[in-house]
């Protein structure tokens, strides 16, 4: 009996050894998220009858895989009633050394692509009033330090290269919802 636990013992052992390490998995966070985790005015539509700032988020990211030399951020609402979910924002070739992005500002070498309300940039949460909708923000982590595409691109054809090329990805998906008769 004794024999048969040091030869389990040892197996579990040489499985453990042997095994790849774990990698920590990619994490992202919001900056500008309001306490209670949902979006702030500062990142809500100036228009369409919301009156927020416009202004992109500060993000951070961390925990990136090895090989990572760029990276795309996508903010998507699927809530949205148009049959296909709504492209507020994608940025493509962020450089792979950055960590995060300032608040309304891309880096040295970013692009932009154009988001589903015809702009290359950020446009705001506005959900349709007495409705709360749900906007994920995801960053991946790309193995390609350029994209093929350029700033003509859609927020779909984006998410396409982002899905497919990904190394790994963090998401945080955060609410935002205006009741009838809010201008927010």
């Amino acid at each position: 009996m004794h024999s048969l636990v040091s030869r389990a013992t040892a197996g579990l052992l040489a499985a453990l050894l042997l095994a790849p390490a774990a990698r920590a998995q990619m994490e992202l966070t919001d900056l500008s998220a309001t306490p209670g985790g949902s979006i702030a005015p500062a990142q809500v539509l100036s228009g369409f009858g919301c009156t927020g700032g416009n202004r992109s988020p500060a993000l951070r990211w961390s925990g990136a895989p090895a090989g990572t030399k760029s990276y795309i951020v996508t903010m998507y609402d699927p809530d949205a009633p148009t049959g296909s979910g709504l492209w507020h924002w994608s940025v493509f070739d962020i450089p792979g050394s950055a960590s995060g992005l300032e608040a309304g500002a891309l880096p040295q070498g970013a692009v932009a692509a154009r988001n589903d309300f015809s702009i290359n940039g950020y446009s705001g949460a506005c959900p349709p009033e007495g409705q709360t909708h749900r906007y994920r923000i995801t960053v991946y982590a790309m193995g390609t330090e350029r994209l093929a595409l350029d700033s003509t691109a859609s927020g779909a054809m984006v998410g396409f290269f982002a899905e497919n090329g990904a190394l790994d990805r963090a998401q945080v998906t955060l609410p935002y919802g205006r009741k009838d008769g809010d201008e927010k």
